[in-house]
């Protein structure tokens, strides 16, 4: 049993129900044996027989009104010709328990008082028959044999709802420190028990407490982080402009013997240009989706443009990118973060694909967990990446061989940025290795709601 409130209501429920069916049991065997009026019913015959006999009908109504009084039960007696010796007036279900008919009796019917039929022969050979209808209250508690069945329910049903009361009591402060947890996991920086204000009222109320303060603690060190990666990037772009402008301008009067280094320092003031820009793109998807506008993005579209280009800068390599044969899939998005995601992954392909090999984009509509996902996968011929390292190859700068992104010209944020962009459209991207070799990056994305399948699928 995995449930901590199942585990500690089922634990308090059979410990108090035990306790009360033993305490009601150890009562009714210490308590001193009665003597019912189940177990006079032959002296009550024989004394309302008498009663007819010497007072006559009189005799015997008197006789059976103080039986009512004193033990709440009624009595009836017949001669044997059937007539009812005190005058009363007599139900059929008398006369039927007198005749000896058997009754069926439903679930209601075994909530009534028991009845019961005693016959006893006189001295001058006449039979006579008692009916008893038994007292309700305590037979209806107690039950037949004076097992207290009904009272054992009861107990068990009440003592069932206090626990459950007590164990959803102590559970909610962990099921909402769990629904916190989640939350600070998927990103929602936000997110907070709820603890009660006021002073410490429990052990949990202070534990969710610490998790909020932890919570707003973190919030403010990753809100720090990206403002100063933000700050720190727009500072850097002004002086690279200023570089920028001067190198144009040694470079129309640098002699022959200087523009190789001039254009090594162009590279390179490039280079840092588009890492600032990338800093500042993962800076603005961090800070969530409030910024982003969503339209009606077809992305057989945007892979084809996005293949011609690459498969343009990768000419050199002899590398081809082709889009398989893909139909019209089409999502709610932010056109420019979705291109910069798919693009991003793609580029990142073509650097580490073998030379003069083909990177493959497909596009597929497939059902996942939450519903109908466009799935695009891009699958290239390089070494792979080790398995350990492929959650990690997301993470913003992280690079497997140092040596061979610096060859490449990677800073380690394309899959950074493509990873932040579709999880700000509800999505995830995941990497794996193939079997004939390379990588393949699996981007899948909300689809349309209503969008149809194609008719192949």
């Amino acid at each position: 049993m995995k449930s901590l409130f199942l585990r500690i209501f089922l634990s308090f429920w059979a410990a108090q129900a035990l306790f009360i069916v033993l305490a009601i049991l150890v009562t009714i065997a210490m308590s001193p044996p009665r003597r019912g009026i189940e177990n006079r019913s032959t002296d009550v015959l024989a004394e309302a027989v008498n009663a007819y006999q010497n007072r006559g009908e009189h005799g015997a109504h008197e006789y059976l009104e103080e039986v009512w009084r004193t033990e709440h039960v009624h009595a009836f007696v017949f001669d044997p010709s059937g007539r009812e010796l005190s005058g009363q007036m007599v139900p059929p279900w008398v006369e039927d328990t007198r005749r000896g008919v058997p009754v069926n009796r439903g679930w209601l019917e075994s909530l009534m008082p028991d009845r019961m039929q005693r016959q006893a022969l006189t001295l001058d050979g006449k039979r006579y028959t008692l009916v008893l209808e038994l007292r309700h209250g305590p037979r209806l508690f107690f039950g037949p044999h004076e097992i207290p069945g009904l009272g054992i329910t009861i107990a068990v049903i009440s003592s069932g709802l206090v626990c459950y009361l007590l164990a959803r009591s102590m559970t909610r402060p962990v099921t909402r420190l769990r629904q916190a947890a989640q939350s600070l996991a998927a990103g929602d920086l936000s997110a907070r028990t709820g603890a009660p204000p006021g002073p410490p009222k429990g052990e949990m109320v202070e534990l969710m407490r610490d998790f909020d303060l932890m919570a707003e603690r973190l919030e403010t060190l990753v809100e720090s982080q990206s403002r100063l990666l933000k700050d720190v990037s727009h500072e850097l772009r002004s002086p690279l402009a200023r570089l920028s402008v001067a190198l144009g301008l040694a470079q129309q009067k640098a002699s022959p013997e200087l523009e190789s280094y001039l254009s090594r320092i162009e590279l390179e003031a490039d280079r840092l240009n588009q890492l600032i820009q990338r800093l500042l793109t993962i800076s603005r998807l961090e800070s969530g989706a409030d910024g982003i506008r969503k339209t009606r993005v077809s992305l057989r579209e945007l892979v084809e443009q996005i293949a011609r280009d690459a498969e343009f800068e990768s000419a050199g390599r002899g590398c081809r990118v082709v889009s398989a044969e893909n139909d019209d899939f089409q999502v709610e998005a932010d056109a420019s973060l979705v291109r910069s995601a798919i693009e991003n992954v793609v580029r990142n392909a073509t650097r580490y694909t073998a030379e003069g090999t083909t990177v493959e984009v497909r596009l597929a509509r497939e059902r996942g967990p939450g519903g109908e996902e466009v799935v695009v996968r891009v699958c290239d011929s390089g070494p792979g990446v080790p398995a350990e390292a492929l959650a990690r190859i997301f993470e913003p700068f992280y690079r497997i061989d140092n040596a061979r992104n610096r060859q490449t010209g990677g800073a380690g944020l394309g899959l950074s940025i493509a990873d932040r962009a579709v999880r700000l459209h509800g999505g995830h991207v995941h990497a794996s290795n193939r079997k004939e070799g390379g990588l393949e990056v699996e981007i899948r994305i909300p689809a349309v709601p209503g969008f149809a399948l194609p008719a192949h699928s």
